[in-house]
């Protein structure tokens, strides 16, 4: 590993990484399974939401949001999952990313609740209408989802959720705190794009669900 451009106290190797962490406990690493059990399944079941991690060829890494009904990833079996995969915004970053490499990483989160499941292994892209059909969501069943055949399975402690206060009220941020989607694509593009006209466009689509299924 090369040094950082703005400073040389890096750490290139793991046993420098041991060194300043330590090890895993035997409590740690007794958590890690290869499949899905009665005790873990209902972590997928119930949440409405996940992040998927996915790299390209060169390892290019790429983080996308997933979200549904909870218990939109179905669970065909104790290691093989399917995800339904949405309309979007066409870019593909990850759907690309798995054609090239086939190793994912997927967070799955329950609102109000601080673990998490983690879930890592192989992607593959799929079409199979009967395995999509009981994934439609509005009458919609998706044209493509991905297979995931589990490698590591395993719950994620609490401790940067409770340290965030994510789910504490007290802590959210107003939206109107922040710049509009359309302020951000203006200082981008310049005058090719109103900030304003791209904002009420945007929120009018929304409203109509237009494009969700």
């Amino acid at each position: 590993m090369h040094p950082h451009r703005l400073t040389a106290a890096t750490i290139g190797s793991e046993a420098a990484l041991r060194e300043l962490l330590g090890e895993p406990t035997a409590l740690v690493r007794a958590k890690l399974s290869d499949r899905l059990n009665p005790l873990t399944r209902p972590f997928i079941e119930r949440s409405p939401f996940l992040c998927l991690a996915t790299a390209d060829a060169d390892g290019r890494c790429d983080v996308s949001p997933r979200g549904d009904p909870r218990g939109f990833v179905r669970i065909l079996d104790d290691v093989t999952l399917l995800v339904p995969e949405r309309p979007g915004n066409r870019l593909a970053d990850s759907l690309r990313n798995i054609i090239q490499n086939p190793y994912v990483g997927l967070l799955f989160v329950i609102p109000g609740v601080s673990d998490t499941f983690r879930v890592n292994g192989r992607a593959t892209l799929t079409t199979d209408a009967a395995l999509l059909a009981p994934c439609a969501v509005e009458g919609k069943a998706p044209r493509l989802g991905i297979l995931v055949d589990i490698e590591a399975a395993y719950t994620q402690c609490s401790k940067a959720f409770l340290r965030s206060q994510l789910w504490d009220p007290a802590g959210y941020t107003d939206r109107a705190e922040l710049p509009t989607n359309g302020q951000i694509v203006h200082a981008l593009q310049g005058d090719r794009v109103d900030a304003a006209a791209y904002d009420a466009e945007r929120a009018e689509r929304y409203a109509r669900r237009e494009g969700f299924y």
